[in-house]
Parts: structure tokens; sequence; C-alpha cells
């Protein structure tokens, strides 16, 4: 997970100034060092670095805060603010033209950064909300590329415009906005052809669809694994194109994530979003605040509940509390709630956005493969014992143990959780009802999973 490293180390570097009772301007400029260094090994820019520092240092040795009843804490909410304005502090969004005019996206970026599987996620995003979204396919080089888009908006359910590879991008890109037009599509995602490096041929190219086109806004898609790459990268393309906004990919790879807090200070241009996996909700809006509280070790709980909300409808969460209520909960029911939990993403990453929790999880081996065996277990039950777990005496555990290929202890286990998992929603269901709010949770693992 990207900033894992540094929260570390940060978290190790905050730890030692809490425990002084007080500070001197000595302490907090050694502080300062340490946490210099920490983000240079992050791969932040050696500049944005020096500046930060500076800021942070000015601000905390003044005598409010030497002089204050908890300095450790004062320096760290410091560091906080100091880390939100550096990524830009507030959130910024797509621009959505009014009414019936067209908007057009025109994306950018080298070839491997994920472009095209960005332009998809952006696209079926913006059809959630309401949109008519077209993809267009600009990318005539890239040995099937436009296939790719094709495969990628048939997952979204999202149409694709191409002219086939002989075309020129430019007049494919005119020819789009027209169909839109025709078709009633309101947002039209111009996926533009990337090279391994950059080069004039792309950027002339990028330029002469500008030129022609309307472009609402030009959105620059950079790789996060590259580090300050990925910064280098953005600055040419704001220097030769202009860029209006930046989507940083997989920062959910193994990265030390120096580009997230590189980019706004290095270019000027807000990152819109950010790539956290392969699925439509992984491409999740980049809120300042959020990451800092992640990266400094303070969790994540807003985006944990987004995306408990967005793992299940209103409707099936009443029809879940009145099964609780009548004492009705089945394996059924319990597979869903897993389902859900694992369209969420990986229990880790789960875990990391709860204060205190990640940092304590570090060293625990999570094993997500256990979901596995939980699901042939329910798998290789009969219907009616899903739905009523009492019939299941020692020779059926043995005969779905066989049947899942896992032991009768294994079985035994499980029975004994959904038991508890139970009782415990059921007592959940009972006292969230009074307060008018939707019951229901999983406890998988001993870790209890609200919905």
């Amino acid at each position: 997970m990207a900033f894992e490293s540094l929260t570390d180390k940060l978290q190790s570097i905050f730890k030692n100034l809490r425990s002084k009772g007080r500070l001197t301007e000595a302490d907090v400029k050694e502080a300062m060092k340490e946490v210099k260094r920490a983000l240079l090994e992050a791969d932040v820019n050696f500049r944005v670095v020096k500046s930060f520092i500076k800021t942070v240092t000015e601000r905390a040795v003044g005598q409010d805060v030497l002089n204050g009843l908890n300095p450790g804490q004062m320096v760290i909410k410091i560091v906080k603010e100091e880390m939100e304005a550096l990524m830009g502090s507030e959130t910024t969004d797509l621009v959505i033209n009014p009414g019936n005019e067209i908007t057009t996206f025109m994306m950018a970026g080298l070839q491997g950064a994920g472009k095209t599987t960005t332009a998809a996620k952006i696209a079926g995003q913006l059809k959630k909300k309401g949109k008519k979204p077209l993809l267009v396919a600009c990318d005539v080089y890239r040995p099937a590329a436009i296939k790719q888009l094709e495969v990628n908006g048939a997952k979204q359910g999202v149409p694709v415009f191409s002219m086939g590879e002989k075309k020129d991008p430019v007049d494919i890109a005119k020819a789009s906005v027209e169909y839109a037009r025709e078709n009633g599509c309101n947002i039209v995602i111009l996926d533009t052809a990337g090279r391994l490096h950059i080069d004039e041929s792309m950027m002339e190219e990028l330029q002469r669809i500008k030129e022609n086109l309307d472009i609402t806004q030009t959105i620059l898609v950079v790789d996060a694994m590259t580090g300050q790459d990925a910064v280098n990268v953005a600055k040419s393309f704001e220097d030769k194109v202009g860029v209006d906004g930046v989507i940083l990919t997989k920062l959910d790879g193994d990265t030390r994530g120096g580009a997230a807090l590189s980019i706004r200070a290095v270019t000027g241009k807000p990152i819109l979003y950010i790539g956290m996996g392969e699925k439509l909700e992984d491409l999740q809006q980049f809120y300042p605040d959020r990451m800092t509280s992640r990266i400094l070790g303070m969790g994540d709980v807003l985006t944990l509940i987004e995306k408990a909300q967005n793992a299940v409808d209103e409707e099936s969460a009443r029809e879940m509390e009145k099964k609780l209520r009548k004492a009705e909960f089945g394996f059924d029911d319990f597979l869903t709630q897993m389902q859900q939990i694992k369209s969420m993403g990986g229990i880790a990453d789960l875990l990391s956005m709860i204060p205190g929790v990640g940092s304590q999880m570090k060293n625990v081996e999570i094993d997500e493969g256990a979901m596995g065996h939980v699901e042939a277990i329910i798998y290789s039950m009969t219907p009616e014992e899903r739905s009523n777990p009492n019939l299941l005496n020692p020779s059926r555990k043995k005969r779905i143990a066989m049947g899942a290929g896992v032991t009768i202890q294994e079985v035994n286990k499980l029975c004994k959780q959904f038991e508890q998992t139970r009782k415990m929603m059921k007592q959940m269901s009972g006292s969230m009802g009074k307060k008018g709010r939707r019951g229901g949770g999983l406890n998988f693992g001993g870790m209890k999973f609200p919905f």
C-alpha cells in the first residue's frame, strides 16, 4: 500500500514528540530533520520538501506552540494542515457544462499509465450520476487500443465511438462530437494515444485536437508507481499542452507515494481522482484531508463509510433488518454480507482506514483467502441447510466438509462464528432500529463491519 513506509516513520517521529512534556526549538528542528528525511525517502520532490519543512518549522517554533499545554500535539496539527495545503486543501471535481451543452474531456498520458481503463471508469461513474457519456477511440497507433476501449466501455454499459485505425485522431474527435449531439450523449471522453516517453509528435497531436475542438478539460493520467517521473511527466504536459487536472493511478501498488504529495505544488494543477484498483469503484475522488489523515496514520473513516454505503442499497438493508428481527438470517445472507465486504476492497485496506487500527494490524497476517473457504463451505450446503442452520447435524457437516474440500473443524468453526454473528446482528438491529437507523453487520475473523 502506498505511503506505508512514510506513515510508519512519521508515526515514530510523532510518538517521540508527544512523549515530551515540553518542547524546545532544538526538539522541533530535530524532528523536522527526520520528517524531511522521511519525505525524501518517499520520493517527494526535493523543492517541495524544502518549502514544506521551512513553513512547518516557522509555525512550530512560535511561542504559542512551544509554551502551550500540549506542544507535541500542536506540532502534529501544523504538519497535518500544511500537508493538506500541499495537496490542495479543497477537493476539486470534473467541470461539467450546464444544460444540454456537450462536455468534452481529453484524456492524456503516457502509455501504460492506465489511461484507457481510467477513461472507462470515469464514464461509468458519470453514467451512475445520470449523465450520458460517449467514449471515443482516438488511439490509432497502439495495437488493440480500440478493442480495449470497446471491452472496457461494454463493462460500464457506455457506448464507444470508433472510426478504425486509418483515420486522423483530430477527424475522429470532431466526428465524435457530432455523433454525441445526434445520439443524445452529453459527455464526450477522448481516449488519446500515449507513448512510452514524451515526444513531439504526441504533444503536437494533442495540441491539434485542442485547436480543433472545444475541450472542456484536459485530464492527465499518471502512474503513481513511477514516483518523481510522474511529477516530471505532469510538468511537461502542463508546459506543452496545458492540463486542468491529474488522475493518479496504481496508488494501491508498491509505491512510495511521493507523486501525490508533489504534483499540486510542482504543476499547480489539482489531483482529481486516485486509482486504487481495477474495479469501477476503485477510482476514488481525491480528498486532500482524507489522504493526509491516512499518511499520518489517523485513518480515513469517511471513505470507509462511503465504501459501505456503496456496497449495499437501502432496500437490501431494510430487507436484511426484517430477517434479523424475525430470526430468519441464514447462511445465504451471511454470504451476501461477505461478498459486500469483498466488493469494498481487501480487509487489510479497510482496516487501515480505521483510526488506530491500521498500525496495530501491521504485523498481523490477514488471510484474505479465508473468505474463499467460507464460500466453498456454504455452497456445499443444500438450500434447506442454508436457510435453516439448525439442520446441520454431524453427518451433514461431514458431507459439507468433503464437498468443500475442508476439515470438519473448519465447518464447525464457521457454524459457531455464524451463530455469534447472528446474535450480535440481532442485538445491533434492535438497538439501532430504535434510533431509526438501519442495523446489521458482520463479524469476520473477530472484526465487526457495520453496514
